[in-house]
């Protein structure tokens, strides 16, 4: 059950910050620290981050929604025909992306 507001302005008058982030500081440095996730990146991401276009400009690139990349990054949805050709071709060389897209 979460804290009340009250609770927690109670624990956190008790806390003492200074010595947690010490303490933290020593755990790391001793090898001691917390799980580490890797986070797989979609196709899309990754395509358009070699790219180094906002997704806006990168969308518009595309001929699609600013919210249908936003799902192809996410990996909810998954590009088809023509749109995966394109984000294979950015992936692979983002300069001749960029210079053959925007020479529209």
């Amino acid at each position: 059950m979460p804290l009340t507001e009250k609770e927690l302005m109670q624990r956190d008058a008790q806390r003492d910050i200074g010595e947690e982030l010490l303490q933290s500081i020593r755990d790391v440095k001793a090898g001691r620290y917390g799980a580490v996730h890797q986070v797989e990146t979609t196709e899309a991401a990754e395509a358009r981050s070699r790219t180094g276009l906002s997704q806006i400009k990168f969308a518009q690139l595309l001929g699609v929604s600013v919210r249908t990349l936003q799902e192809w990054e996410q990996g909810r949805r998954m590009p088809s025909g023509a749109a995966r050709s394109l984000l294979h071709i950015a992936a692979a060389r983002p300069d001749v992306f960029r210079e053959v897209l925007q020479g529209n």
